[in-house]
């Protein structure tokens, strides 16, 4: 048996980190390819981590058992600075990373792609093999089309309980999105917001309470043995 060609890193961001905007698939993909008589069935998924991915892969392993090799590639992070490719038994570089160069080139990010393999007893070569996982990945990540998300920043401010109304007036005029409480004599509000606006968002909090990038936890007090 062919060993395992499987490639991962870290990349360079393909999505421009200077926007709010970044690309996912909208919904799940399909495609299917005939070459020379072997046949390709390719699969696009949305994944949040490299754990589902990895899991959409096995599972299509075992559905298709039958299959000479089932080769993939994932990019995640909201830079598409995370990368895994896998050749599958396949000539080194003929599989994962034209699968790779596909995610790469639909500009997505949060996505796994993985492409069936049926041989049909004719080789196809290098540069048809290429060719060939190439333009399904294609079709599977057309059918699976994109939809855009913000990248989002967070902050908390901390005040005073008294200080309640001021804070939230100036949290509803800019637009921000509360997710996170504690009320308390020094209350603390958590806020999301798009990360290009980060500068903007903590100056003007920064005029009602303490900024914190970070939630720290309270000191529970402590009885004496």
């Amino acid at each position: 048996m062919a060993k395992k060609k499987q490639v991962k890193g870290v990349a360079e961001p393909s999505q421009s980190p200077d926007s709010d905007i970044f690309l996912v698939p909208a919904k799940a993909g399909e495609g299917k390819l005939t070459e020379k008589m072997s046949r390709f069935l390719s699969f696009a998924r949305p994944v949040a981590s490299a754990e589902e991915a990895r899991e959409f892969v096995k599972n299509l392993q075992n559905e298709y058992h039958d299959a000479r090799h089932v080769c993939w590639a994932y990019i995640l992070g909201e830079e598409g600075e995370e990368y895994q490719l896998n050749d599958n038994g396949e000539p080194s570089g003929t599989a994962g990373r034209p699968i790779h160069g596909q995610i790469r080139s639909a500009g997505l990010t949060n996505v796994c792609v993985a492409v069936v393999r049926y041989f049909g007893g004719i080789k196809l070569g290098t540069p048809g093999l290429i060719a060939a996982y190439k333009e399904s990945a294609r079709l599977a990540l057309e059918d699976a089309g994109s939809k855009e998300c913000c990248r989002q920043s967070s902050l908390w401010v901390e005040f005073p309980y008294e200080d309640m109304g001021i804070v939230m007036k100036l949290v509803k005029a800019m637009s921000l999105e509360v997710y996170g409480r504690e009320i308390d004599n020094i209350s603390r509000i958590g806020v999301r917001f798009p990360r290009s606006r980060g500068k903007e968002v903590r100056e003007r909090l920064e005029k009602v309470g303490k900024v914190e990038d970070s939630r720290p936890l309270r000191q529970k007090n402590r009885k004496k043995m």
